[in-house]
């Protein structure tokens, strides 16, 4: 007699994983668009591209209005472009959520940058490296860009380019650093100055104080444990590469040569601790990396309110880590 499949895996509702494979995805787009978005947006002139023609995968370029520039025709002044990786535990996410939207929109008005928004695959359809590959394709299409592309896609400058990760976004912004190595050359003309990692999502078997420690309001180590479960090849564990930068089969990152680095992290996060070794262990092996820490702040402090006071402080703080390193 045979059974009909059962779940084996339920993210909050809005996804499910079956026994026979199958996945269901619900239709929800978290938070709705802060109306302080709509005055940035007039700030902002944005399009939607095709980069991965094989996945059918899209992303969304912004680009700030500058003075006398109502139409998006080019302008003298070149910008550096900020590649933005969104976070969802590599299972949710796309540039096209109204609350990922309206940090891209404000990304570009106070960075007075270029964003460059990619979704890529998710898993479980699409577990790991599957991500890390497509925003490798996303830094292809800008390079495309910069040998004669889309005209709109004027005033860029390509050799001012930062990888900013949120999340999940972090993770891959990582991977992205230690494949590219500093400069990343083969991209010419594209060049990566710079990784923030916001919260970044990193894994391991050994249990860290923060992950243990009380849950956030949206974020629990049950669902932590899930994510990875969802995104890391069949049969590994948290401490795969993908997941922990630092697992018993990682890289040696000692004779990596890395970009600088900027990691910020909220103080009540449950990933708080293994940003914070991250950081630590590289600083130990000679990188440059930063890491700042936000006092009370739980994960995705940044795309679940854009428009707060503390969002201004830490864009000050991304500001001068682009401007600092853009020489």
């Amino acid at each position: 007699m045979a059974f009909p499949p059962h779940i084996v895996e339920d993210c909050m509702g809005l996804l499910k994983l079956f026994s026979d494979g199958t996945v269901f995805r619900s239709n929800i787009q978290f938070q709705e668009q802060p109306s302080s978005t709509q005055q940035h947006n007039n700030l902002v002139l944005f399009k939607d591209y095709i980069f991965h023609k094989k996945f059918n995968l899209h992303l969304r370029l912004y680009k700030p209005k500058l003075d006398n520039d109502d139409n998006g025709a080019e302008s003298k002044e070149k910008l550096p472009v900020l590649m933005f990786l969104h976070g969802g535990g590599f299972c949710f996410g796309s540039h096209a959520w109204p609350h990922i939207h309206a940090c891209c929109v404000r990304l570009a008005v106070d960075l007075r940058a270029v964003v460059v928004a990619p979704d890529y695959r998710l898993a479980p359809e699409h577990r790991l490296p599957a991500a890390v590959d497509d925003c490798v394709e996303t830094l292809r299409w800008l390079q495309r860009q910069g040998h004669g592309g889309d005209s709109w896609v004027s005033g860029v400058d390509f050799e001012r380019v930062f990888v900013f990760g949120d999340s999940s976004g972090g993770n891959i912004a990582h991977h992205l650093a230690v494949q590219l190595g500093s400069g990343s050359r083969e991209m010419d003309p594209v060049r990566v100055r710079g990784y923030v990692m916001m919260g970044p999502f990193f894994g391991g078997v050994v249990r860290t104080k923060s992950e243990v420690g009380p849950p956030e309001e949206m974020l629990t180590l049950d669902l932590l444990d899930r994510f990875w479960r969802l995104s890391i090849p069949i049969g590994e564990n948290r401490d795969h590469p993908l997941a922990n930068p630092f697992g018993p089969n990682s890289q040696n990152l000692a004779d990596v040569k890395l970009d600088p680095i900027l990691v910020i992290v909220g103080g009540n996060e449950l990933l708080k601790d293994r940003a914070k070794d991250y950081a630590t262990r590289l600083k130990e092996l000679g990188k440059n990396i930063e890491y700042i820490e936000f006092k009370d702040k739980e994960h995705g402090f940044l795309t679940h309110d854009s428009s707060s006071q503390v969002v201004q402080d830490l864009l000050q703080i991304i500001k001068h880590f682009m401007l600092q390193n853009s020489s």
